[in-house]
């Protein structure tokens, strides 16, 4: 308790024992020298501690405020004077307060051996079940996923009179080209596709022959148009007849004629009119000429020869005989009839064949003519309007030109259509695959998509062997995904034909004869050496992914039995 004299607070007795005894042990409270230098020392009492304050001598005591704000410092300033004195010991106490919980803590999850020993299970066998299903072996590889037979397509156009513009019918990627598709259009002409495996190099016509011809037709009868004859190499005019058809099929008019071409034909057609009169006067002058003679000029002598032959038959006739008469009788007749043979001798009538001749020649000359202005007009194939690729559909990967743009190397990338799957594999691999085999790859979505190898081919550098499959139908958002990627291909080389009991290699065990047997659990197997077991004979079959096919030959063998692997 603390009491109060003329509005001053007085300390208690025990309060003034204490700063008494502080002075006491405190050398410079007791040394006279030290004190009276140092000023004089006051008393300002606490709860439970003594606190001196040093005045300069000469001063009077502070008033009771002043004391009171000396003495609030000096209790805040205590407590840091207590930590900063005391660092080393607070250290210690913060080390023991972390190793305590430490030692909580570890307490809590380390076991004692002995604690350890108590908790572990006695020893038992290692058993798995029996398994019942369908086991296969498998390769397993990595594939890139894409479209086949990638070509970069380059257009001919020498056919062109002028620069090859890009006037239309610019395709977008991922199109497909079909038979009688247009590929491009190019200074106002289609650029048609036809299957083929031969490239356009020159324009086709009546009169030309080749294999290229023969790949027309047998173009043009895929897509339905008759050719005329498919086994000759000759473009005649069945063929320039079903070339007019394909172009209208395909919207397009045929090439167009020549300059002159029409007016060619119509003047050819007139020269051959005007050769074949030529030819019939020729021919009407010469049997003139040939002949000669008149009916009138024939019956004539006919008559002068059988009037000589009565005159002649009357004098050998006549009484008396008058031979001189007889005699000129004969010679009129001989007369009559050498006159009458004359008119049957050949006239010459060189002048007149050789006119026939020249009129024949001309008319031949104008046939040809007219033949080689017919050809100048009828339907014919430039190179430039044809584009032959080989198994159809196709796809556009990706365009180079646009419209407006002069053709000048690849104007596209063409692919097939039908999307395969290719992986590498090692030889040992490639000797269990065979064409035609069922196999699966993955879906970016997890699932697995069916395929069939298509091939199995040695690769170039005769190391590694290349697997071609080609997935089953796939729908236009899964192409979109799988496209141009690398997907897990899965190819069954081996499996059993249904469903069979299998186990672990390790559950296999050999017999006193070789043979293979597995040890199958009949009571707990966690009895240990305790547990009860039976050996079954079996036999084995075929081997994948750590599991064996077994057969029970000497016991029963169920799915779901358990067999020892380990203890």
């Amino acid at each position: 308790m603390r009491r109060r004299k003329g509005g001053a607070e007085e300390p208690r007795d025990d309060e003034t024992a204490a700063t008494s005894d502080a002075a006491a042990t405190d050398p410079a409270a007791t040394d006279p020298g030290e004190a009276a230098s140092a000023g004089t020392v006051a008393a300002s009492p606490a709860a439970g501690s003594a606190e001196t304050q040093i005045l300069p001598l000469g001063d009077e005591p502070p008033a009771d405020d002043e004391v009171a704000t000396t003495r609030g410092a000096s209790r805040a300033g205590g407590w840091g004077r207590v930590f900063r004195g005391n660092r080393v010991l607070w250290t210690i106490a913060g080390v023991a307060v972390l190793s305590l919980a430490a030692g909580l803590v570890l307490g809590r999850f380390v076991v004692s051996p002995a604690d350890a020993a108590e908790e572990v299970p006695a020893p038992g066998l290692v058993t798995v079940p029996v398994e019942y299903g369908a086991l296969s072996n498998d390769v397993t590889v990595r594939g890139d996923v894409g479209y086949v037979d990638a070509t970069e397509l380059t257009l001919d156009t020498s056919s062109f009179d002028g620069p090859a513009v890009v006037t239309g019918q610019v395709p977008e990627a991922g199109a497909e080209l079909k038979p009688l598709s247009i590929a491009l259009e190019v200074a106002g002409r289609p650029v048609l596709v036809l299957p083929g495996e031969l490239p356009a190099y020159r324009t086709l016509r009546i009169g030309v022959a080749g294999p290229d011809v023969i790949q027309l037709k047998e173009a043009l009868a895929a897509v339905g148009i008759e050719p005329g004859d498919r086994g000759s190499n000759v473009f005649d005019q069945a063929t320039a007849d079903a070339v007019g058809r394909l172009y209208t099929d395909a919207g397009y008019p045929a090439p167009p004629a020549p300059e002159g071409a029409n007016e060619a034909l119509r003047s050819a057609e007139d020269g051959v009119r005007a050769a074949d009169s030529a030819v019939a006067d020729a021919e009407k002058t010469l049997a003139q000429a040939g002949s000669g003679v008149s009916e009138v000029e024939v019956k004539e002598l006919d008559n002068a020869v059988a009037a000589a032959q009565r005159e002649l038959d009357a004098a050998k006739a006549a009484k008396p005989r008058d031979g001189l008469r007889i005699g000129a009788a004969g010679d009129a007749l001989a007369l009559a009839q050498l006159q009458r043979k004359a008119l049957d001798a050949p006239r010459d009538t060189s002048a007149e064949q050789a006119a026939l001749t020249s009129a024949q020649e001309q008319r031949t000359a104008a046939q040809e003519q007219l033949e080689s202005a017919r050809i100048e007009v009828q339907p014919y194939l430039p190179a430039s309007e044809v584009l032959y690729l080989a198994e159809l559909p196709r796809r556009v990967d990706a365009i180079n030109v646009k419209r407006g743009d002069t053709l000048g190397g690849a104007a596209m990338t063409v692919s097939g259509a039908t999307v395969s799957v290719k992986g590498s594999i090692a030889e040992t691999d490639a000797d269990l695959i065979e064409p035609d085999a069922a196999a699966v790859f993955d879906l970016p979505d997890g699932s697995q998509h069916p395929a069939k190898v298509t091939s199995v081919e040695k690769g170039e550098d005769g190391g590694r062997w290349s697997v071609t499959l080609e997935p089953e139908p796939l729908t236009p958002e899964q192409i979109a995904e799988v496209q141009g990627t690398n997907v897990r291909i899965t190819i069954p080389v081996g499996s059993t034909e249904g469903e069979v009991l299998s186990v672990p290699y390790a559950a296999l065990t050999a017999g006193p004869g070789g043979e293979s047997r597995v040890e199958v659990v009949t009571g707990d197997p966690r009895d240990g050496e305790d547990a009860q077991t039976r050996l079954v004979t079996v036999e084995t079959g075929l081997a994948a992914d750590g599991y064996v096919e077994v057969k029970p030959t000497s016991d029963e063998l169920a799915e779901g039995d358990l067999v020892v692997v380990g203890s």
